[in-house]
C-alpha cells in the first residue's frame, strides 16, 4: 500500500478542495488528482463527488475513511515500535481520561520511568469511548477510565477508589464560608456536576471554572480559595497543612479502572506496570 495515496485521500476529505490539499501536501494539484484517481482504481469505486466548490465523500469514500484512519494510525505506531525495538526497549501505549492523568496517572508514569528505565512510553488522553476504540484496534495497550466497557475482548481491573472532597487553603471553614469564595468549580464530569447541583442548589456562578484538577490546585495556591479535588492528588498538601478539608461537606466517590487485553503479547508487561499502582495504593493505606 502506498501511504502517500492514503494521506492524500485524508487531506482532500479534510479540506474538501484539491488545491488546498496540494498546498498542505507540498505537491501540485495535478499530483493530488492523479493520486486520488489511482486510489479509486485500486479500490474499484469512486471516492468523491466532484462538483464546483463542493467535493464530498461518496458512500464508498465514507467507508474507506475509517479504515484509512486506522491504517495510518497503526502505521505510525508500527514505526515507533520498530524504532523502540532497535534500541532494545519495550513500548507501552497508555491512554486515560483527562481527569485521571491529573489524579494519579502522571505520577505513575514518573514512577515507571524511574523503576523501568528501558520502558518507552506513549501517553495519550481520550474520552472513555476513545479509549475503548484504541484498545480494540490495538493502538493502546492499557486504558484508564471511570466507566469500563462490558466487552469480552477486554479485561477490567479495579485500580483505586477516588474520592472528591471539598478543600480550602483556609482552615476550619464551613461549606457556606467556602462557597462564598473564591470558589473554583472543577468539571469532574456530568455525574459529579449533577450531584454538586443537588448539594448546593443556591450556589451563584463560581468565580473560576476549570476542567482540570491540576489547574484548580494552582488557582487555590494563588487565590486562597476552595474547590473539590481528588483525595489522591492532595494527600501531601493535606498532611502538611497547605490545604484543609471543609467541614461537613459531601464526598463524591468513584472507582478508577484499568482496561486491557490479556491476549496481547505484552500483557505480562502491563501486569508488571499495574503493580506499581497497586503498591502506591497500599503505601497510601499504610
Amino acid at each position: 500500500m502506498d501511504f502517500d495515496l492514503l494521506k492524500t485521500f485524508m487531506e482532500v476529505q479534510r479540506t474538501r478542495h484539491f488545491g488546498r490539499a496540494s498546498k498542505s501536501l507540498f505537491v501540485t494539484q495535478s499530483a493530488v488528482s492523479s493520486r486520488i484517481r489511482l486510489l479509486e482504481e485500486m479500490v474499484g469505486a469512486t471516492l468523491f463527488t466532484r462538483t464546483r466548490n463542493d467535493i464530498q465523500l461518496t458512500s464508498a469514500g465514507k467507508r474507506l475513511l475509517k479504515t484509512c484512519e486506522e491504517i495510518l494510525h497503526l502505521w505510525e505506531e508500527t514505526k515507533g515500535t520498530i524504532n523502540v525495538i532497535e534500541e532494545d526497549q519495550q513500548l507501552l501505549a497508555v491512554g486515560g481520561v483527562t481527569s485521571l492523568w491529573d489524579i494519579f496517572l502522571q505520577n505513575w508514569v514518573v514512577t515507571l520511568r524511574h523503576s523501568l528505565p528501558n520502558l518507552a512510553l506513549r501517553c495519550e488522553h481520550h474520552s472513555g469511548s476513545g479509549l475503548v476504540e484504541g484498545l480494540l484496534d490495538r493502538t493502546l495497550d492499557v486504558g484508564f477510565m471511570f466507566e469500563p466497557p462490558k466487552t469480552p475482548e477486554l479485561t477490567v481491573r479495579e485500580i483505586t477508589p477516588v474520592e472528591l472532597i471539598m478543600v480550602s487553603t483556609r482552615p476550619n471553614l464551613t461549606a457556606q464560608q467556602a462557597l462564598e469564595g473564591p470558589y473554583i468549580m472543577v468539571d469532574w464530569g456530568l455525574s459529579f456536576s449533577v450531584a454538586h447541583s443537588r448539594w448546593f442548589p443556591d450556589l451563584p456562578p463560581p468565580e473560576i471554572q476549570v476542567d482540570r484538577g491540576r489547574m484548580a490546585l494552582d488557582f487555590l495556591k494563588e487565590f486562597n480559595g476552595s474547590a473539590y479535588l481528588a483525595n489522591i492528588m492532595i494527600e501531601d498538601q493535606l498532611a502538611n497543612g497547605i490545604l484543609h478539608t471543609v467541614k461537613n461537606t459531601p464526598i463524591y466517590k468513584r472507582l478508577a479502572y484499568a482496561v486491557f487485553s490479556t491476549k496481547r503479547e505484552n500483557s505480562p508487561l502491563i501486569e508488571e506496570t499495574l503493580n506499581y499502582l497497586i503498591k502506591d495504593k497500599d503505601q497510601r493505606k499504610n
